[in-house]
């Protein structure tokens, strides 16, 4: 089910298809990291322009399609100046994320503990990422946060997940490097 037709899309959808049909999430994620890193940098797959639309106060998620037949997700995710998450995770799914336009900076976690339903995470990597590039996360290995680093830039970027990401648990830090864990519902803004 093709949710929006745009320039590229059909290359992109079987990008996809094509890595989705890898026998494990390892092999499924880099070959979905090298594709979608060949297809932001040769410029063929032209996103809508709505997706370089802001949302007031928080960072913007759009459905560019899902799978019915595979399952998985794609979301655009348009950042204004200085959006970003707290830490979080995907539910347990796998995700490769792309830069498409603009900057991100993303920080990777581990979680150490839960004492008394408070968790512990230390920080294991940070990358800023621009355009073309591309990283994933598969469980267990799924906490990061991700911000827009700009003061003036929009950055947009792709997220392909596992599958339909509708809400996920996101980690408020309470002090002593102690945070408590919420539920978050992830909603969906208007694709047009």
């Amino acid at each position: 089910m093709l949710t929006l037709d745009f320039p590229g899309s059909r290359q992109l959808i079987d990008a996809i298809d094509a890595a989705v049909a890898h026998d494990c999430t390892r092999a499924v994620t880099d070959s979905l990291r090298n594709s979608l890193c060949n297809l932001i940098r040769g410029k063929e797959v032209k996103l809508p322009d709505c997706v370089f639309e802001t949302a007031e106060g928080r960072y913007a998620r759009r459905e560019l399609y899902r799978s019915e037949e595979h399952g998985y997700c794609v979301v655009a995710m348009t950042w204004g100046p200085g959006q970003g998450t707290p830490i979080h995770d995907h539910c347990g799914m796998w995700c490769v994320e792309g830069v498409w336009s603009g900057a991100l900076e993303v920080v990777q976690y581990e979680r150490l503990a839960n004492e008394d339903g408070h968790y512990r995470f230390q920080p294991v990597g940070s990358i800023q990422a621009g355009p073309g590039s591309a990283g994933s996360l598969i469980p267990p290995h799924e906490y990061h946060t991700i911000r827009n680093p700009s003061t003036d830039t929009v950055a947009v970027s792709l997220h392909i997940y596992s599958g339909q990401m509708t809400h996920c648990a996101i980690f408020q830090p309470l002090g002593h490097d102690h945070y408590q864990r919420t539920d978050r519902q992830l909603g969906l803004d208007p694709v047009h």
